[in-house]
């Protein structure tokens, strides 16, 4: 299993080690205990999520990696709408220098997520139980969202929570409106589209990048 996530790593200029893919393995094993009763996946197996979720979040650190010119120091990033913590704690375990914040305002979730960094010993992450947006201080040099909905009606949000000169990255589906958005209104600019395709998948997927203003 871990060869895999090092294999899909490595083609997209991803250092990882066996040690960090055997650690989102065991993260894959969590999830699937949970899976049911917390509703976290609709997977069918251990490998299914590997491929659909833990690969979805080691494009996110690709990005994140070279939005950070190369992880040559530490960085905060906030993971808004974490759900599973799918991305942002693959991010975390992939990107020792990231300073990791999930935010999600479900409380079993919430439960989840502290109970999943406890057995992995993940130490540079935090999780926040609250709604994005609602606490105005909350913010980050990097943001991520993978599904909390319609970029459109999200934009405004995740943008206010990227610290000036920050990023926010949006997982975007094959036909992508990233670029036609209006994020000048919200202090803010489109950057570019990355495409990408899963392991289980010949759809293609962007991540959709956004950079916040210097005031």
């Amino acid at each position: 299993m871990w060869q895999t996530l090092i294999d899909f790593a490595t083609k997209n200029s991803l250092p990882l080690s066996q040690a960090q893919a055997q650690l989102l393995v065991r993260y894959t094993q969590l999830v699937w205990q949970k899976k049911d009763f917390l509703n976290l996946t609709s997977a069918k197996d251990l490998d299914e999520i590997l491929m659909r979720h833990i690969c979805d979040g080691l494009q996110g650190a690709s990005c994140v990696l070279k939005l950070t010119k190369e992880q040559q120091e530490n960085f905060s990033l906030l993971d808004a709408g974490s759900g599973a913590g799918y991305i942002g704690i693959t991010i975390a375990a992939t990107l020792p220098n990231a300073h990791v914040t999930l935010v999600e305002s479900l409380e079993k979730r919430c439960a989840f997520l502290n109970w999943t960094l406890l057995n992995l010993g993940l130490k540079n992450v935090q999780v926040k139980q609250v709604r994005l947006g609602e606490q105005k201080d909350l913010q980050a040099d990097i943001v991520t969202e993978r599904a909390m909905g319609q970029l459109q009606d999200i934009l405004d949000i995740c943008l206010a929570a990227v610290k000036p000169g920050g990023y926010f990255v949006a997982y975007q589906g094959e036909n992508s409106l990233a670029s036609s958005v209006a994020a000048h209104k919200y202090g803010g600019k489109f950057v570019r589209e990355i495409p990408y395709r899963l392991p289980c998948d010949e759809k293609y997927r962007q991540l959709a990048v956004f950079e916040k203003d210097i005031l």
